[in-house]
């Protein structure tokens, strides 16, 4: 508990041990002990009887101005660190190893703690000793913690896994919400509000100003990409790169060659709309990236990848068709329109481009990419283009228009486009996204889900044909059900019951909605919902007693 007392020249317990095992006066070297290590000023002695006298012990006395004087010390360092001294960095190194060998002493360990805290660059010895002692690692500063980071990228992964599984948990449960609405869903927070979350205030936290550290999280996150295809880790490479943006981190912002960008992206995504003012700027960021910038081209890409961006994009691009088909107007002759499609390509080419990248020393498959998007630009042909996704565009536009279809409550459209959703390219239709878009979209027809055709349009048709091979369509299927049980016709609410219900090896998560599904059915079994009364209609008459008679004959 004390050691290092001794390298200071300080007694400790093992001293007074030893003095009172060897002297022939316990009490004198008792009073000789205190006397020199005690608070060394003259006026005190004379003072201190007088606690005596009020029954204070000297332990209380000595600890009360022990905490006192730490609290000084303390405030002393911030201060001296946030002055303009030349000097003053040196003051702090000279405290730092005056108190370094007590950092293992509880009650001395803040002031350590806070030196360490507040040296722009502590002297690797001490760096290294605080990082081989576990306790110390864990009590010491974010600002220390970086330094450590800086030049250990292991134990700074080991420290950002947990969040970045943690973040991906949360988007999972996000799309998979028991809530299904068209109002409130998965695309609803605005990206400030998005931006609040616990991860990634705590990225940000990690980060500081540290160009270093924030080149390593996106070097996760490219990495995370490359082996899940998870686009929420191109979520967070947006988000964090706000983050910074928000606090006004110009030390990272100014480097980061996305920066504006993003930025300017960012506020399209808050109003869901791209208008022209701001594709204009968004060209000229894309016109700017030259040949030889390749990696620049793969970040931006990633970006794009935001399922946030995407939907923007792709609600744009609607928006778009549908002013130039009541204008008469071809798609190729809207610069605007040619600019979606050339980010949306960018943002679904982003897993190609990014491995093409990591895995080729000339970089993004020797610069094909960037012609790819100047190509997209200029509307000529681009079949010849390698990793070029035109299907995946035109596919996720497809997916929008049906839900423009259900939005519009148009049952027969929807009837007649859900069946061929099933072929879509890489089946992009049953990705969590859209499924969680679609259920969302269908409760505006929950009255259909009466009609035998509707469901069997909805699930037969469409949701069951690969529910069985992937748990997350089965889930999707569940959720919808749940939300609409009412609703759906009773002889075939009997007969999905049978179908869906989880096989052995399925997820918890499965067989928990499955058994909440379960649980309502039979409640409502046992109670019938009441029929909701018609509002009633108060024109101020009186009421009239009228005599019951029967309409039909007994």
């Amino acid at each position: 508990m004390f050691a290092g007392l001794p390298e200071l020249g300080i007694s400790n317990g093992e001293d007074l041990k030893e003095t009172l095992t060897n002297c022939t006066e316990p009490l004198k070297a008792i009073d000789q002990f205190q006397m020199e290590n005690g608070i060394l000023l003259p006026t005190l002695q004379s003072a201190l009887p007088f606690l005596d006298l009020h029954g204070t012990p000297r332990l209380e006395f000595h600890q009360s101005v022990f905490d006192e004087l730490r609290e000084k010390l303390m405030e002393r360092v911030a201060t001296i660190a946030e002055g303009k001294d030349e000097d003053r960095y040196i003051k702090l190194e000279e405290l730092l190893e005056k108190s370094f060998p007590l950092v293992k002493m509880p009650s001395i360990q803040p002031i350590v703690m806070q030196v360490l805290k507040h040296l722009p660059k502590v002297p690797e010895k001490k760096l290294k000793q605080v990082m081989a002692d576990k306790e110390l690692y864990k009590v010491c500063s974010v600002e220390v913690k970086r330094q450590i980071w800086q030049d250990n990228q292991a134990l700074f992964g080991d420290e950002v896994s947990p969040l970045l599984k943690q973040y991906i948990v949360e988007k999972e449960a996000a799309l998979f919400s028991s809530d299904l609405s068209i109002l409130h869903n998965f695309f609803s927070p605005s990206p400030k509000t998005r931006r609040q979350g616990e991860v990634v205030l705590k990225l940000t936290q990690m980060i500081g100003k540290n160009v270093k550290l924030y080149d390593m999280v996106l070097q996760f996150l490219r990495t995370l990409f490359l082996r899940t295809r998870n686009v929420h880790y191109c979520t967070l490479r947006a988000e964090l790169l706000m983050s910074l943006h928000d606090l006004d981190v110009s030390e990272i912002c100014s480097v980061d060659p996305c920066h504006k960008f993003s930025w300017c992206l960012d506020a399209c995504i808050r109003e869901k709309f791209v208008d022209a003012k701001r594709a204009r700027e968004l060209q000229g960021f894309l016109d700017g990236v030259k040949k030889g910038q390749e990696q620049v081209l793969g970040d931006l890409s990633m970006i794009l990848c935001d399922p946030f961006a995407c939907n923007t994009l792709v609600l744009s691009t609607v928006r778009n068709l549908q002013e130039l088909l009541s204008q008469d107007a071809l798609p190729r002759d809207s610069p605007d329109l040619l600019l979606l499609l050339r980010m949306l390509s960018l943002g679904q080419g982003a897993w190609d481009m990014i491995d093409s990248w990591s895995c080729s020393p000339s970089g993004f498959g020797g610069g094909n990419t960037l012609f790819a998007c100047r190509d997209v630009n200029s509307g000529e042909d681009l079949s010849h283009v390698p990793h070029h996704p035109e299907n995946r565009v035109a596919c996720e536009i497809g997916l929008y228009y049906v839900l423009h279809i259900a939005k519009q409550r148009n049952k027969n459209a929807l009837q007649r486009l859900l069946p061929a959703l099933v072929d879509t390219y890489n089946d992009m239709a049953f990705g969590d996204i859209f499924l969680h878009l679609l259920t969302g979209h269908l409760t505006l027809l929950s009255d259909e889900f009466g009609s035998e055709e509707f469901c069997t349009a909805v699930f037969d048709n469409f949701l069951l044909t690969s529910f069985s091979s992937k748990e997350n369509v089965h889930r999707h299927c569940l959720r919808l059900l749940n939300h609409l049980q009412q609703k759906v016709l009773a002889s075939y609410m009997e007969t999905v019951m049978k179908t869906l219900e989880p096989p052995k090896q399925s997820s918890e998560s499965v067989k928990e909605v499955y058994t909440l599904l379960k649980e309502k059915l039979e409640a409502s079994k046992k109670s019938p919902p009441e029929q909701e009364e018609a509002p009633s209609l108060d024109l101020g008459l009186h009421p009239v007693t009228v005599p019951s008679t029967p309409t039909t004959p007994l």
